[in-house]
């Protein structure tokens, strides 16, 4: 036996443990409400879901009005859950009872907000773990750049695509898939 393969071999083979990660259901991920309550993603089985991590003092919180348009305009083909996110230069600081306050005050927001979460990091939550990562969606990886970033999962629970901030919500982009 070649010592120098062996060495070789040692040094270039990782035995760093690896993230074991599979395909899952979008709809077996558990996640509360901004009150507090579970929410049942297969209840919306049947309806495209457009995902938008969401803050209230960011340059595009003005999109909350837009992302009421496009739930109020596809209703019966979307739900829009907003997720409030603290990660991005801390555009997300209230509880609970201001970001809803925030939101149906200035925007009018009646779509569904969940619990604020985190979209990235070692605390990452599940949801934003099967949104970003092929290995759990079964179509690509992303990285999540900012608040209102964008992902749309179709119908039948799989991911579509992604969209950056500076994606509008009622454009054509994302309407595309809901006019069908």
């Amino acid at each position: 036996m070649n010592p120098f393969k062996t060495f070789a071999a040692t040094i270039f083979t990782s035995s760093a443990p690896k993230e074991k990660m599979e395909l899952q259901s979008l709809y077996e991920i558990k996640i509360n409400s901004l009150k507090g309550t579970p929410i049942n993603l297969k209840d919306f089985e049947g309806k495209h879901i457009l995902f938008v991590n969401v803050a209230s003092k960011c340059g595009f919180t003005s999109q909350y009005s837009q992302l009421q348009e496009l739930q109020d305009s596809f209703k019966n083909k979307v739900v829009v859950i907003g997720l409030p996110c603290n990660q991005f230069g801390g555009q997300e600081p209230g509880s609970a009872a201001e970001i809803e306050t925030f939101c149906e005050v200035n925007y009018g927001v009646k779509f569904l907000l969940t619990e604020k979460i985190n979209v990235k990091g070692k605390e990452q939550h599940p949801l934003y773990r099967w949104l970003t990562k092929k290995a759990v969606n079964g179509l690509k990886n992303s990285t999540v750049k900012w608040n209102f970033q964008k992902y749309l999962v179709d119908a039948k629970g799989n991911l579509i695509d992604y969209y950056f901030s500076n994606t509008s919500p009622i454009g054509s982009k994302i309407t595309q898939h809901l006019k069908n």
